[in-house]
């Protein structure tokens, strides 16, 4: 089981990490680049607004790959099933890292637009699919644990990015376009190791209707004597499904059956995107210069919040099979709400004291450590929990394209967000962090070591009523 969330954590939530990174790093050489390739093709220096249109259209291309990525990735685990759409995938990541690879020898930019492209779909259908195969793979008292796998890879694959994007490694000058296309090698990793395992045993019996196929999988997993359980369960899940096929993502919004677990991905999914996470990632620099870091001290202090939220993933993937998905996942909410209010004050006292930037700095790493905690970690988890077999892969789509489409949209907006508010900034996520907090406390039931059948019971008073 150890191996298999590895096998499919490489190729899988590892990329979202390491290709979100990696871009940072690079963004002078990318502008010098673009500035060559332009006055070499039209003779003529490139117009700065220009400049920094190409540039936002490299970096934020990959979120609109990545839409396209979650659109298509439910539909893909439904016809080839977990495992195969997993390994197709990886030739849209062998294709994304040459063409990125070649740009610079050839002098043709919109290779890397294009390549950029390829990687976010590679990586919207991993962050869809990955979950999902761990989830159904993983024994009720282990899922959480196992589930952690989808954080606590996508981190590694942060922290790897940061890593490897260093000036004394591939960060520098000459080996930039090497840094973009070294996405290949997590791609050929999961070529290599993946098809040792099972396809999902569950996807084999309820979707496939393979029982043979079910139980020697399961067997693999679990072990010839232990396997008699989870096959049961799977058996009791197919016959309450009673033939069901796999519904579309809108089917979901007017089936009453999943209204409120619905609506319950659709807030985390948006509350961790917009929690203020990512704003802390694109402009990490930003605020450290704020907290009065020297700029060549910039990078160290950045992958140390890559190093933070690894190690909070881990912690939490320790943690979750113990405390429960509620507590974690609503006192990381409550903390996140706290540390926006410590980093408003310091960022806005920052000038009077000198020891007050260390106290935004140390804000920054508190916030990060709480998000893996909670939201980092738990909204996959309960995305494959809170629902049956013929409404995961939809579900996954849904929270895939919300996740995505809040991504990019707050990628766009923070920089308005910073020069309208200011140090007020943390304000906007404090306000979003406690409203999902609240949400959560009154909707979310705790799933920790119950079947998916017992976690849609849980919610059925909801959907249909106290009465029913």
């Amino acid at each position: 089981l150890f191996l298999a969330v590895c096998a499919v954590g490489i190729g899988g939530t590892f990329q979202y990490g390491y290709n979100v990174s990696i871009i940072n790093a690079p963004t002078q050489h990318i502008h010098r680049f673009l500035n060559e390739t332009w006055t070499g093709r039209y003779h003529k220096e490139l117009n700065p607004d220009l400049l920094t249109f190409l540039w936002s259209v490299i970096a934020s291309i990959f979120s609109l790959g990545g839409l396209c990525g979650a659109l298509i990735g439910g539909s893909m685990a439904i016809r080839l099933g977990r495992k195969g759409a997993l390994l197709m995938n990886n030739t849209i990541a062998i294709l994304a890292s040459i063409l990125m690879g070649i740009s610079f020898p050839t002098g043709l930019f919109e290779l890397l637009i294009a390549g950029r492209f390829l990687i976010g779909i590679n990586s919207g259908i991993g962050i869809c699919v990955q979950p999902l195969y761990i989830g159904e793979v993983a024994p009720k008292h282990l899922r959480g644990g196992m589930a952690m796998g989808t954080s606590i890879f996508l981190t590694g694959g942060i922290l790897t990015g940061q890593i490897i994007g260093l000036r004394e490694l591939l960060g520098g000058e000459t080996y930039w376009p090497l840094l973009l296309s070294s996405s290949c090698f997590p791609a050929f990793a999961q070529l290599l190791f993946l098809p040792w395992f099972p396809e999902s045993p569950r996807y084999l019996l309820i979707d496939r209707g393979d029982e043979l196929s079910c139980a020697k999988a399961l067997k693999r997993f679990h072990g010839s004597s232990e396997y008699r359980r989870e096959m049961e369960d799977i058996q009791r899940e197919c016959f309450a499904l009673d033939g069901e096929k796999p519904k579309k993502p809108w089917q979901l919004f007017t089936d009453c059956g999943v209204r409120w677990q619905l609506i319950t991905v659709i807030v985390m999914t948006m509350g961790q995107q917009l929690s203020g996470i990512n704003a802390i990632y694109f402009y990490a620099t930003y605020i450290f210069e704020q907290a009065g870091i020297s700029a060549e001290k910039i990078p160290y202090v950045t992958l140390g919040t890559g190093a933070c939220e690894c190690l909070t993933a881990l912690t939490c993937g320790l943690l979750i099979d113990y405390m429960g998905r509620r507590y974690l996942i609503i006192g990381g909410y409550l903390l996140m709400t706290l540390w926006s209010i410590v980093l408003t004050f310091s960022l806005t006292y920052q000038e009077l004291y000198s020891w007050v930037p260390y106290v935004s700095m140390t804000s920054v790493f508190a916030f990060i450590l709480s998000f893996g905690l909670g939201p980092g970690g738990i909204t996959n988890t309960l995305t494959a929990e809170l629902f049956i077999q013929s409404s995961r892969p939809a579900a996954f789509m849904i929270g895939g394209t919300i996740s995505w489409i809040s991504f990019f949209t707050i990628g766009m907006l923070f920089p308005f967000i910073v020069n309208g508010l200011k140090q007020y900034c943390f304000l906007v996520f404090l306000l979003e962090c406690s409203l999902v907090a609240a949400f959560l406390f009154l909707v979310i039931p705790e799933t920790k070591n119950k079947s998916f059948l017992e976690i849609k019971k849980e919610f059925h008073k909801l959907n249909f009523g106290r009465n029913t």
